[in-house]
């Protein structure tokens, strides 16, 4: 089965954090600027991202973390504290695919969102964005 074309996809939000935009497909992502955005910044564009998946009822998240600076300790703990709660209990996301980024430093800060984040949330971590819709159109959705 072919996987749709991002030409299909809305752009809904930017920012100095990146770009979101609604996949008909049924998912949400997130492309990442590569300078290091303000914690202001970041929390902006989460908080975007958490409306467009409560207007659209998505419930899945593809992250294209390409050149992404790593995030801040505050950052990390902000979004594993606050928003992915959030994010599970308003909008019901079960389903983050992460396109890892080219700094390993960038990696490390993945892996300590990923093994902080509360129970709800199954992230999967690819090297392409083709592996990465994949995976996400083959996501069951529960609930």
């Amino acid at each position: 089965m072919p996987l749709p074309s991002r030409v299909q996809e809305t752009l809904f939000f930017q920012n100095a954090a990146g770009k979101v935009f609604y996949q008909p497909a049924g998912f949400v992502r997130l492309v990442w600027a590569p300078e290091r955005a303000a914690l202001e910044a970041i929390q902006a564009f989460y908080e975007q991202v958490l409306s467009l998946m409560l207007s659209t009822a998505t419930r899945k998240i593809l992250s294209d973390h390409g050149q992404r600076a790593p995030l801040s300790g505050t950052a990390q703990t902000w979004l594993t504290g606050h928003w992915i709660p959030r994010a599970i209990n308003q909008a019901r996301a079960q389903y983050c695919a992460i396109v890892e980024g080219a700094d390993p430093m960038h990696r490390l800060s993945t892996q300590s969102v990923v093994s902080a984040a509360p129970a709800g949330l199954v992230f999967q971590r690819f090297s392409t964005m083709e592996e990465a819709e994949e995976w996400l159109h083959g996501a069951v959705l529960s609930r």
